[in-house]
């Protein structure tokens, strides 16, 4: 697939943390109903998608945002943190609006945090998706992900994540 044009990714700002939030709702909306239930999402969103909440992970510096702008307008966005074990970063969230997505910003977005985890010294990105998500599954294949594990995780009140936890080299 070609290089996508017309974009930008650039670190998140107070500025568009609202707007994120928006996105996120919109694109989880769109996108999950039929992998997990309603409720789910909206639990999901209220712990991981308010303001406060991505205030505090940027004041903290616990995790890297950025922004995918298409043409100008917000489209998508990357949320990325020092991993667990050593030497590896975790693509925590990746999100691109359904009007743009099949058109390499994904992939790009994907680049992007790889080079940034590259400049940190890291050798290996990996991230976690529902294992029913089969779109984003074989998205992440393409990209050179490769399923490591199950693992099936309480996130409280009742609900669960069942996800893959995908992992890729960043050897060059």
């Amino acid at each position: 697939m070609p290089v996508p044009s017309n974009f930008s990714i650039s670190p998140l700002r107070d500025a568009d943390i609202a707007p994120i939030c928006a996105l996120a709702r919109e694109i989880w909306l769109q996108h999950y109903p039929g992998i997990i239930t309603v409720k789910q999402i909206e639990y999901m969103l209220a712990q991981r998608y308010s303001p406060d909440a991505i205030r505090e992970q940027l004041q903290a510096g616990e995790a890297c945002w950025d922004k995918l702008e298409v043409h100008g307008e917000l489209c998508g966005f990357a949320s990325y943190e020092r991993g667990a074990q050593a030497r590896a970063m975790k693509l925590d969230k990746l999100y691109v609006h359904q009007q743009v997505r099949g058109k390499g910003y994904g992939a790009a977005l994907i680049e992007h945090v790889a080079q940034a985890a590259r400049q940190l010294g890291m050798d290996n990105l990996y991230l976690q998706v529902n294992k029913y998500n089969h779109g984003s599954v074989a998205a992440y294949l393409r990209a050179g992900f490769a399923v490591e594990k199950t693992v099936k995780v309480d996130i409280g009140n009742g609900f669960f994540m069942d996800d893959y936890v995908m992992s890729r080299s960043l050897a060059a």
